[in-house]
């Protein structure tokens, strides 16, 4: 325990010493995170402003792919080549990550002659990637790459390959990847958006791909998933009286009353704060017909509307509950707290 006093003891008095000793300064803090996004920013626009003509020829090879999309790329590329294989697939085409060093112990058998390989690396040098590429070619495998320069080995033995044009990195005393990964990894998002206009993907089919978060609730759940239904409908018959409806209020507990006829079409709604109103204007309302009191011709949702666009349209019209309407049918109730507890809000 004596140890370990000491040694947390030491820790601390390195850390005063150097803050006490380096002289911090807030303006050069906030000028060297300045400098590297700006370096990154640039980066990318060169990329944009001279887009190089092999983009469209390997947008064309990923698009003919029938298998899936390979990429690799080692190092801080690695990270790069997994995050574009997510994306990828996320977006319609399929794709997944193999490490080249692993690749050549085993998981070379991943690939398939129906797949496309897309190479990451900003030198076009890097040994475990060239390893990779004579296997490769042998089951006639096309090859892309992206590379920070054309002239390198890479290229040579790719189909196609694209320069990204990054001669530097951000920060000059490192030459950390920073403005070759970044560049990259927006270049991998630029193929893959282009796929999803070229295959048609739609919102729906993303939504599919995402149905565990907030991008699949926002894009799939639609206002029949959420709404009450059946006995869970606060419906009061047009013959009942404001005492009735209030009941009907209250054992709905959404606070409102659909008032409908006999069929179950919507003649308008009585809700909480309409109540607080019509004991203002009259004291003994309880024996009137309720059809006199309601309010005609009130907002509805379909049953296939999107849930955040119920959401948004509850917002706006600050309402709290809303009657389900197909073909003028009430067919469930709608309460702002069922979408938040869904998350969307």
């Amino acid at each position: 325990m004596r140890r370990a006093n000491r040694d947390e003891q030491t820790v601390s008095s390195s850390h005063d010493a150097i803050m006490k000793n380096s002289n911090l300064n807030s303006e050069q803090i906030r000028q060297w995170v300045i400098d590297v996004l700006n370096g990154e920013a640039k980066a990318i626009a060169a990329i944009a402003n001279a887009l190089p003509t092999e983009c469209v020829a390997i947008v064309e090879i990923l698009l003919r792919c029938d298998g899936r999309v390979i990429v690799t790329g080692m190092g801080k590329m690695s990270a790069i080549a997994r995050k574009a294989a997510a994306t990828l697939s996320s977006v319609g085409s399929p794709a997944i990550f193999l490490h080249p060093g692993e690749a050549l112990h085993g998981d070379l058998g991943i690939v398939t002659s129906s797949d496309v390989l897309l190479a990451l690396s900003n030198s076009g040098e890097t040994k475990e990637i060239l390893e990779l590429i004579p296997h490769l070619k042998r089951h006639k495998v096309p090859i892309v790459s992206l590379t920070g320069s054309a002239a390198n080995a890479l290229s040579s033995v790719s189909d196609v390959n694209m320069a990204t044009g990054v001669t530097r990195e951000a920060d000059d005393i490192t030459q950390a990847p920073t403005n070759s990964t970044t560049a990259t990894l927006a270049l991998c998002d630029a193929l893959a958006i282009a796929l999803v206009h070229l295959k048609g993907f739609t919102t729906e089919q993303f939504a599919a791909n995402h149905p565990g978060g907030q991008i699949g609730r926002s894009l799939l759940l639609r206002v029949s998933d959420l709404m009450a239904i059946e006995s869970a409908i606060p419906l009061v018959n047009s013959d009942a009286s404001l005492r009735d409806a209030i009941v009907a209020i209250s054992q709905g507990k959404l606070g409102a009353g659909f008032i409908a006829d006999s069929s179950q079409h919507l003649l308008g709604i009585v809700t909480d704060g309409d109540l607080r109103r019509i004991l203002e204007r009259d004291p003994n309302p309880l024996d009137l017909p309720v059809a006199d009191l309601m309010t005609r011709s009130p907002r509805t949702l379909t049953s296939e509307l999107l849930a955040v666009e119920a959401l948004t349209l509850m917002n706006d019209c600050q309402i709290t509950v809303m009657p389900v309407v197909d073909n003028g049918i009430v067919i469930g109730a709608l309460h702002l707290h069922d979408l938040l507890k869904a998350g969307l809000g």
